[in-house]
């Protein structure tokens, strides 16, 4: 297999399970050394172990609640002490929220979603930015969901937050036209993880792509060779699409 990402340093949230961990391994196998952080410790030692297993890279663990900005700003001063410059950013740590009407929602569990969803991406995107310029060809991706678009009944906090993240992404994509620095969003569809099993409990999840087949094209956004910024990729369609406002 050819190493696309030898020598490349990946930031990669949410890497305990799921689309997150599946990602951080496939950036792996291709020889970026991956910065992975996550809640779940133990979902951050397996995924050591597995990158390991590759013998193509290594890996950082980085045990993290991005709802702790602080701890955010922390691990962008010790990327820059350690590598100082970051390559890729993968933004796809999130939480499935409330489904309920908006009318019976609390303001707890809707600031706690905004809190993973969108205000943690956010600051990523303050403390990661002087990193990401540092590199030659800096990759941003933000999974994000075709809720953000349909708004169905049910799940506004989800909505809501990925459609903010959708224009937070394409606004930091339209900063950035001349600079080294491309973002994307990914929308993976339904896809068999945990968070798709919370909204979806009754489905037949055996029906499902898994989260590493949706890694794969990850992959490409993230290399040096990618030129398309403030795009979507579709994985159901296998598409590239603007986002019209």
């Amino acid at each position: 297999m050819t190493l696309l990402l030898t020598n490349r340093i990946a930031l990669v949230t949410g890497a305990s399970r799921g689309i997150g961990y599946a990602t951080a391994l496939a950036l792996a196998k291709h020889g970026a050394h991956v910065i992975a952080t996550a809640r779940t410790v133990g979902g951050l030692e397996e995924l050591d172990d597995a990158i390991r297993k590759t013998g193509n890279a290594g890996a950082t663990l980085v045990p993290l609640d991005l709802t702790d900005t602080d701890g955010i700003a922390r691990l962008g001063a010790a990327l820059h002490e350690r590598h100082g410059k970051l390559d890729i950013l993968v933004g796809n740590a999130g939480v499935a929220g409330p489904s309920s009407p908006l009318g019976h929602i609390e303001l707890k569990p809707w600031n706690g979603l905004m809190a993973v969803n969108l205000t943690a991406n956010f600051q990523l995107i303050r403390c990661m930015d002087p990193l990401l310029k540092a590199s030659d060809a800096s990759r941003a991706v933000f999974v994000t969901s075709d809720t953000a678009r349909l708004a169905p009944a049910y799940r506004g906090p989800y909505a809501a937050s990925k459609a903010a993240l959708e224009a937070l992404a394409r606004t930091w994509a339209n900063e950035n036209l001349t600079t080294v620095l491309r973002v994307n969003l990914f929308d993976p569809g339904p896809i068999r993880t945990h968070l798709r099993g919370t909204i979806m409990p009754g489905e037949d999840s055996s029906a499902l792509d898994s989260p590493d087949q949706a890694a794969e094209f990850i992959v490409p956004m993230c290399t040096p060779s990618w030129r398309e910024t403030g795009k979507l990729y579709d994985y159901r369609t296998r598409t590239l699409k603007t986002l019209v406002a």
